[in-house]
């Protein structure tokens, strides 16, 4: 899990480096973000859905809390595999030298991916892994 929750804010920052060069990108980086962006996710997921959140559910107890979590979770995780798919789009057309019409709303959309997976992240380490045993990730 350190290693995914590492990855994954690697993933972040090259996201934010390039949110914050716009318009002026790098097309290559632009092109080894988007190749990473879905098989990373994609490979993250499965590992949390079938291994992080069956070990959470089992250890919570029912007064404690219900399965909302998990299940918000992974609804979380639908949408970020969509909004990954936007992302590795508009990057891939960068890359291949695309002009950037609207560097604003680039920069947005980008902050807005990067930032949830943070999120994300955060509730994880904040409630999901110290129930089931996995502490001190930062």
């Amino acid at each position: 899990m350190k290693r995914a929750h590492r990855e994954k804010l690697q993933l972040c920052d090259a996201l934010e480096k390039i949110a914050d060069a716009l318009p002026r990108v790098d097309r290559l980086k632009c092109l080894g973000t988007a190749n990473a962006i879905v098989p990373l996710l994609r490979d993250i997921h499965q590992y949390e859905e079938t291994i992080i959140f069956p070990a959470y559910e089992a250890a919570i107890s029912r007064g404690e809390a219900s399965l909302a979590s998990t299940r918000r979770l992974r609804a979380e995780h639908v949408e970020d595999e969509c909004f990954a798919a936007e992302v590795t789009e508009i990057l891939l057309a960068i890359g291949h030298g695309k002009t950037i019409d609207n560097a604003e709303a680039v920069g947005f959309m980008l902050r807005g991916f990067f930032e949830s997976l943070r999120r994300h992240i955060a509730f994880e380490r904040e409630h999901v892994l110290p129930k089931i045993g996995i502490v001190d990730l930062g």
